[in-house]
């Protein structure tokens, strides 16, 4: 177990290494040095050991003082010298509420502390976090480790919607290894949208990801398919968390709902199909539907549009799409004239460097010579790196920024203040002899001598 935890912490150290090595070796005030931390700050990571999925400018600053000072062993994570005691609750503190819930299980988080309030064990007036008072408790064996939640702690109740397209759910699910270019193999996750009401599948497809830039074309499927939700229902992931997601929905006028933290069972429709499709369509996979993705897709929905939305829902004692024909008439669809690809672009703000590059995901666009030193909005597809990007610089769209060719910029010509140095004869040059040499210093004699005559 150690061991795992010291490759852990290595893993970790050398990820941020990694972040900070072509800075960390510049000088404490650098120019530039600044704009490189917020461009790393802005990207998505795949950080060991955590769920999250970015870092912040200031953890990338301590990462970098820190190496500095103490060097490589300084970025492995520091161990709490209090590691398993809170650091909120006194000794005193803590043995109340443990006595108290010792002497009766069946009490919740919240009725441990009232009671110890009601008793004068404790100050009224002291606020206690019931998520630290549930960890003294768990870390001592006494609340069911099975359950998130104590009882009576939330009041569950079963919801459905009236109408179609009132509510979708979503989320991800681990699906079967598939193979790459290469034969190698390559999980698979399962992004896929339900209809609250209806039980409908808007869209569902296997994607390599499960990431936003792997999430959204699935959100932009089912509305082109099942119109525009009012509202969407997704979990705290990291896809569910994006920016980009948000502002998706802020242009559509979808609400977007984020669920309670270990709280599975409000997404209880989604997570039921999940399991139907891990029961009745993993199964019948064959060695050619795991050949590709596209095979697998297309298997996947043979199976929604053959088989289940035709099939009686035992909840709803009729089939998805005899619902959904019941009461669609809600159904919101993207007005004419909307354009789904511009609302679906990605955005990000970067500043056109002095040779009119912009750096975005590792690679370098070439702007408009105008807008050197202008911070711009870059507005693009995520799915398709290295295709032109729109340039936006207060309010106005500017030409595309293409991918920058090093080689045909050898040849471009540049246009410089001075005109004496523009070559205006584009003749083709003429090689040195003997007799242009020689009629080049006669023409010069010449001239001289006429000029000394007048």
């Amino acid at each position: 177990m150690k061991k795992d935890t010291d490759d852990l912490n290595q893993q970790v150290a050398l990820f941020r290494y990694g972040l900070i090595a072509d800075v960390v070796c510049l000088e404490p005030g650098t120019k530039g040095l600044y704009a490189k931390l917020r461009e790393k700050a802005a990207r998505d990571y795949v950080i060991p050991g955590s769920s999250r999925n970015s870092i912040a400018q200031e953890t990338l600053r301590s990462w970098i003082k820190e190496y500095r000072k103490n060097g490589f062993d300084a970025l492995y994570p520091k161990t709490r010298t209090d590691k398993g005691k809170s650091r909120t609750l006194t000794t005193e503190i803590e043995d109340v509420l443990i006595e108290i819930k010792e002497n009766d299980p069946t009490l919740s988080v919240s009725q441990v502390i009232k009671k110890a309030q009601k008793q004068n064990l404790i100050d009224e007036n002291q606020a206690l976090s019931e998520s630290i008072v549930y960890r003294l408790l768990s870390n001592r064996g006494l609340m069911d480790k099975r359950k998130r939640e104590e009882p009576g702690g939330k009041d569950h109740r079963r919801f459905s919607y009236s109408y179609a397209g009132e509510l979708f759910m979503s989320d991800v699910m681990h699906g079967p290894a598939i193979f790459t270019e290469g034969r190698k193999k390559h999980k698979a996750y399962l992004i896929a949208f339900i209809d609250d009401a209806t039980r409908v599948i808007p869209y569902a497809e296997f994607a390599l990801g499960e990431k936003s830039r792997d999430l959204l074309p699935v959100l932009k499927q089912s509305i082109m398919r099942r119109g525009i939700p009012k509202r969407l229902f997704v979990d705290n992931g990291s896809a569910f968390r994006s920016r980009h997601l948000a502002i998706v929905c802020a242009r559509l006028g979808i609400t977007l709902i984020h669920s309670k933290a270990y709280h599975a069972a409000a997404k209880g429709k989604i997570e039921r199909w999940f399991r139907t499709i891990r029961q009745q369509f993993i199964p019948t996979l064959e060695d050619c539907h795991r050949a590709s993705l596209s095979n697998l897709n297309q298997a996947l929905w043979s199976y929604i549009e053959g088989e289940y939305h035709h099939n009686i829902h035992r909840t709803l004692a009729e089939s998805p799409l005899d619902r959904w024909a019941r009461c669609s008439e809600r159904v919101r669809f993207p007005e004419p004239g909307v354009d789904l690809e511009e609302i679906f672009l990605a955005e990000d703000k970067r500043k056109v460097h002095k040779d009119r590059t912009i750096s975005l995901h590792g690679k370098a666009y070439e702007a408009e010579a105008a807008l050197v030193g202008e911070t711009v909005i870059l507005r693009y597809d995520p799915t398709t790196p290295g295709q032109p990007i729109q340039v936006w610089f207060k309010g106005n769209r500017y030409d595309d920024a293409k991918l920058v060719d090093t080689l045909a910029n050898c040849y471009v010509k540049r246009e410089r203040p001075d005109e004496t140095l523009i070559a205006k004869d584009h003749s083709e040059p003429v090689m040195p002899t003997k007799s242009n040499v020689k009629a080049t210093k006669s023409r010069m004699n010449f001239s001289k001598f006429s000029k000394n005559e007048e």
